[in-house]
């Protein structure tokens, strides 16, 4: 697959299969965040469930660098994009299922914050919020995932301290919710979005998100434009 296309969709049923697939590492960039957005909303429309699935070995290796290394502007637009595409899939209708193929760094980990189900891949891959080693200050829509996700036993160490977990720890850490051989990464995650499709029901599932989420989202909604306005590189 090419940069052209880094995002593809198909169905399986009651079931959005989002595949993302840049050819390299499936960084963020704006034209896979403008892809997802029209998967989701081709998903919301018409199925029951999402399965976003990365290539093999990589999941989302975090946002583009060229955008975040082009100057300030460029870098606050993308990461502001990257920060609602991530409140849109914790605050989606449908339940949204990980299948974490490999590394998931930076926005990739994001990304499996936001979802409900994150199935991964055993084997000896990097998962993790890697910004303050990069230079990088964590934003508040991530703080916030992060509180809302991961183990309150691992919560300083897995943003403040950067700290990088592979499968097994990121299980136990709240990055992922099972670990399964690669090669049944996709079908078990199919498997998960099938079952959730079939037993739950959506307008419950979608008026269910409000109490449990819609204080978070309203949070990160009404601080985004100062926070990414003082977001930096330190290089």
């Amino acid at each position: 697959m090419s940069d052209d296309q880094p995002i593809t969709s198909s169905r399986d049923g009651d079931v959005a299969i989002v595949r993302m697939d840049d050819g390299k590492a499936n960084a963020l960039s704006h034209a896979s965040i403008d892809a997802l957005n029209a998967a989701l909303n081709a998903a919301e429309r018409y199925t029951r469930s999402v399965v976003l699935v990365g290539r093999p070995g990589r999941f989302c290796a975090g946002f583009d660098l060229s955008v975040i290394n082009a100057g300030p502007a460029e870098m606050q637009a993308l990461v502001r994009r990257g920060g609602e595409l991530a409140v849109r899939l914790f605050m989606f209708p449908r339940p949204v299922v990980a299948a974490c193929t490999g590394h998931a760094l930076a926005a990739g980990a994001i990304i499996l914050m936001a979802s409900d189900h994150r199935v991964g891949a055993q084997g000896a891959f990097k998962i993790g919020l890697n910004e303050v080693s990069i230079g990088l200050p964590l934003p508040i829509f991530l703080t916030e995932l992060a509180q809302q996700r991961l183990s309150r036993r691992h919560l300083t160490g897995a943003t403040m301290l950067a700290q990088i977990f592979e499968p097994d720890t990121a299980l136990d850490a709240g990055f992922l919710d099972e670990v399964v051989e690669p090669d049944a990464v996709e079908s078990t995650a199919i498997e998960r979005a099938r079952h959730f499709a079939a037993t739950l029901n959506q307008r419950a599932f979608a008026a269910s998100r409000e109490p449990l989420r819609g204080p978070v989202a309203e949070r990160i909604a009404s601080t985004m434009t100062s926070d990414v306005a003082k977001f930096f590189v330190d290089r």
